[in-house]
């Protein structure tokens, strides 16, 4: 994952996020073993990829909130 933007990220799918985030993590946790091993170049981009993960869970939260408003609306009728 090649740091998504947001604007991306709104026009996907549900699923396709939860595979954004699935690929973000594994991606991290790749970076985060080749630190340790002393196989990492470019330690940059792990905070690259925290920060992507981070958008992408925000994004996830944000249509958490959404789907629960309407609820509440619905259910307040």
């Amino acid at each position: 994952m090649a740091n998504t933007k947001a604007t991306e990220l709104s026009s996907m799918s549900d699923d396709e996020v939860r595979e954004q985030l699935d690929h973000a993590k594994d991606a991290l946790f790749k970076l985060r073993f080749q630190r340790a091993v002393g196989q990492l170049e470019n330690h940059a981009s792990i905070k690259k990829t925290k920060r992507d993960v981070a958008r992408v869970m925000t994004e996830i939260r944000a249509r958490e909130i959404v789907a629960a408003e309407s609820l509440a609306e619905g259910s307040n009728r």
